[in-house]
């Protein structure tokens, strides 16, 4: 794994410890060096008031794209905030760049879902304009990623094993952030070096980051703790739900704390119905209980964690969410229409702005790549061209060569290269 300290990565050539290994041809990109966290949303696609996919509509998102795009990897392009667009399986998929985990990570990775959202939506405007029809973004599913890393020095252990435990955690306090009436699961899912937990997408931006916040605490916490069997649940008294088994996730590999997996569809019961019956804890007796007094209790035992990665609005909003001072979408009798015109009928209202909240390292690296700014170093000038995943940019040097560097490589240039015109 890179690491940025490394001082073979000392040179002042970006691209001069660069080996086979590390050109734009090496099958995989270089793994990040730092612990990151990434959201994602797809969206389905309503041309003139039918549904449809978007293959059958655009060649590729540079359709209706107004801007430039650069060249990611396959069929996905790079917007200028860093994220992605592309298309997959019948939806429009937006992404976020890697964001580096610490304090304010998962709002700096929500402003950048929705602002990835709005360039999509003004993509849609335009040619909207040109065309005389009408398009629609219809809310579909959100995923949130953060970095599977062991403490140094624990007892292996893979993410397939943390996904698992993780399906008995999240669900009841993610749903009570993320889900509305017509939810069906939480998931979790494991990926190469990273943990996916997925939902569905909420039109609420507040409601995004605190959804991203909290999954990115749990996460973090639960990972390091020394075992990550399921024996841990009862060991730690956690509070779960009598006859709660989560069933095999729908897509990829992983799990879903599915309505079919309680003994009632908790999406359908309400938030603050006394009807659920705990595990047996020892030294406890539980009487029935609510969603959200579970999701209280999950939240006091993570506070510590959300106190490293939470902004002081999120914190709050999270605490009253599960106190129940704070609307959430399950409060509602059904799925409010914000969900069939995202970006018109629900939108990013500058809610952390940079002079509050800048940008993370590697935001700032992906955006000045996506930008094509050259980087001038030793006299020599090197142009982006591309990006390889999240974690490696293309580089044309001024002698033609092509060149492929990661992220955190470029993190020691950040600022000089910033200063450069």
């Amino acid at each position: 794994m890179p690491d940025p300290t490394d001082k073979t990565y000392d040179s002042a050539d970006p691209t001069a410890a660069v080996s086979e290994a590390g050109k734009a041809e090496r099958a995989e990109p270089a793994p990040l060096a730092l612990e990151a966290v990434g959201l994602e949303a797809e969206f389905s696609l309503v041309v003139d008031g039918a549904p449809t996919t978007p293959e059958k509509v655009f060649e590729d998102p540079r359709a209706f794209m107004a801007e430039p795009l650069m060249h990611r990897t396959g069929k996905s392009y790079a917007l200028a905030t860093g994220g992605a667009v592309y298309f997959d399986t019948g939806v429009i998929e937006v992404a976020t760049p890697a964001v580096e985990v610490e304090r304010g990570c998962a709002a700096r990775a929500g402003r950048s879902l929705w602002e990835a959202i709005h360039h999509v939506r003004d993509g849609l405007d335009a040619w909207e304009t040109r065309t005389g029809r009408d398009a629609r973004l219809v809310g579909f599913s959100a995923h949130y990623n953060v970095t599977f890393r062991r403490p140094e020095g624990a007892p292996a252990e893979t993410v397939e094993r943390l996904a698992e435990l993780l399906a008995y955690v999240l669900p009841v306090p993610v749903m009570l952030l993320a889900a509305n009436r017509r939810s069906t699961g939480i998931g979790v899912r494991p990926r190469p070096g990273r943990v996916e937990v997925t939902a569905d997408f909420t039109p609420s931006p507040t409601l995004t980051v605190a959804a991203a916040t909290f999954i990115t605490a749990v996460v973090r916490a639960v990972m390091r703790w020394p075992s990550l069997g399921l024996d841990e649940l009862a060991r730690r008294g956690f509070p779960v739900v009598e006859g709660y088994a989560p069933v095999p996730h729908t897509s990829r590999k992983g799990w879903l704390g599915h309505a079919s997996a309680y003994p009632e569809n908790p999406f359908e019961a309400g938030p603050d119905a006394p009807i659920w019956r705990l595990r047996p804890r020892p030294g406890r007796t539980d009487d029935l209980v609510s969603l959200r007094r579970i999701g209280a209790e999950v939240f006091e035992r993570f506070l510590p964690s959300l106190r490293r990665v939470a902004d002081p609005f999120t914190l709050r909003l999270i605490r009253l969410v599960f106190a129940g001072h704070s609307p959430i979408l399950l409060d509602l009798d059904d799925r409010p229409d914000a969900y069939d015109d995202v970006g018109r009928l629900c939108f990013w209202d500058d809610l952390f702005p940079e002079h509050l909240l800048a940008r993370s390292r590697y935001e700032r690296v992906l955006a000045r790549a996506v930008a094509g700014r050259a980087l001038r170093v030793g006299g020599r000038v090197y142009t982006p061209v591309g990006l390889r995943g999240w974690s490696e940019v293309v580089f044309r040097a001024d002698d033609g060569s092509r060149q492929s560097v990661p992220v955190d490589r470029l993190l020691r240039h950040l600022d000089h290269w910033e200063r450069q015109v």
